[in-house]
């Protein structure tokens, strides 16, 4: 059965500047990565040398028919020390965005995407109040030399996982786990959105803004509702509200959680699992587009990640198609719903579990950094050409 998008439906693919650029050696996560206390199963190394590759990546995906391309640009880069800013790398991420129009792209920029210049990390990070000036500061900055490229502004990915990881489950930088100290880090992080949104909005250019939030379809399993809206609280909830207004909230989906009345629970017998660890559950997206939509009291939603981990490209297929039909259904239902960006362009570093997770529409040869096009890249491209799928 075939269904169709609209006209104006925006179709991507992306990419984090740590996770595939390259020797990032001055933020917390190349920090992180070399701690040997640390989760991280190997560093992040050269990555996938987008840095120097990205003329031909870009021209790769306009080939493949994607319209977005969603990346971030590297704070500790751009200021790799309080007050210093490099005109270099403003320019090299000038020219990222200049590459995508050239090709027919809209740059979607992420201006922070998990990781934190280390001098802000030595300042006191997240948990220090006076970050969220520092990162509006450098948003300002930034918009100030790249605005009237930029088709999408992303302030953070994902700060929710920042929060939780960073600071709760302390396996992301600072390590912490203190369940107090992540409730302030969600509200710092909550400041600095806001603020960081006037920031970009005060320069050039004409474009929405919002965040991106990891959404999960959380399930109450045998009297487990209070113990799934407590954990959901924290998590989304503080964010979701916070996005109230905005242009846009990039909703990010990989799978659902089922919660029990002690807590969350191991995946279900008998579901497939992915190279994550977590369900194929592909259904989980439909569900978190629309609680996305009725906690934000209707804001526009830019699905702005969702993919599989998988060394099956089948099953890739078989997941986005399931995902985009619940996305559809949403549309349906009148919920505005602007794109579909799938995660991830390249296979890539996946954090703290390396380079086996992989998400990619594109493998990349860790020797030799040989880009080959998976057969789910042409048949995604397809659909992104003609706002159309079938099967």
């Amino acid at each position: 059965m075939s269904i169709s998008f609209p006209d104006d439906f925006l179709w991507g693919t992306a990419t984090a500047a740590h996770q595939v650029e390259g020797n990032n050696w001055n933020n917390d996560w190349w920090a992180w990565e070399h701690n040997p206390a640390s989760p991280c199963v190997e560093p992040s190394g050269d990555a996938c040398d987008h840095y120097h590759r990205y003329p031909t990546d870009i021209a790769l995906l306009a080939e493949l028919g994607f319209g977005t391309y969603r990346f971030s640009i590297e704070w500790s880069r751009i200021e790799p020390v309080e007050a210093e800013w490099s005109r270099s790398a403003l320019d090299h991420y000038r020219r990222v965005c200049a590459t995508c129009l050239d090709h027919g792209i809209t740059p979607v920029v992420t201006f922070h995407h998990f990781t934190t210049p280390c001098w802000v990390a030595n300042h006191g990070g997240w948990e220090e109040p006076t970050t969220a000036d520092r990162f509006a500061f450098f948003c300002e900055k930034a918009t100030a030399h790249l605005g009237d490229l930029i088709g999408w502004g992303c302030t953070f990915n994902e700060p929710n996982v920042v929060a939780t990881m960073g600071y709760l489950a302390g396996v992301f930088p600072p390590g912490r786990r203190d369940a107090a100290l992540r409730r302030s880090v969600n509200d710092i992080l909550v400041d600095a959105h806001h603020k960081a949104v006037g920031a970009i909005k005060s320069g050039p250019g004409d474009f929405p803004v919002g965040l991106t939030l990891s959404m999960t379809d959380w399930q109450a399993v045998d009297g487990g509702e209070e113990r799934r809206d407590r954990i959901r609280r924290n998590f989304e909830d503080v964010y979701l509200e916070a996005a109230r207004g905005d242009d846009f909230i990039g909703v990010q989906t990989y799978t659902r959680s089922r919660v029990g009345p002690q807590g969350a629970l191991e995946p279900e017998e008998g579901v497939e699992t992915t190279l994550m660890g977590y369900e194929f559950w592909p259904e989980a997206l439909e569900g978190t587009i629309r609680r996305a939509w009725e906690v934000t009291e209707q804001t526009p939603i830019y699905v702005t990640e969702n993919g599989i981990g998988t060394d099956d490209d089948t099953r890739r297929i078989e997941y986005v198609q399931r995902a985009l039909r619940g996305v559809r259904a949403c549309l349906d239902d009148g919920i505005d719903i602007r794109g579909y960006t799938y995660w991830t362009a390249l296979d890539n570093f996946e954090w703290a579990l390396g380079y086996e997770p992989t998400f990619g529409l594109i493998a990349v040869a860790r020797e030799t950094f040989e880009r080959t096009p998976k057969p789910s890249a042409a048949w995604l491209g397809e659909i992104a050409r003609t706002g159309t799928l079938t099967g």
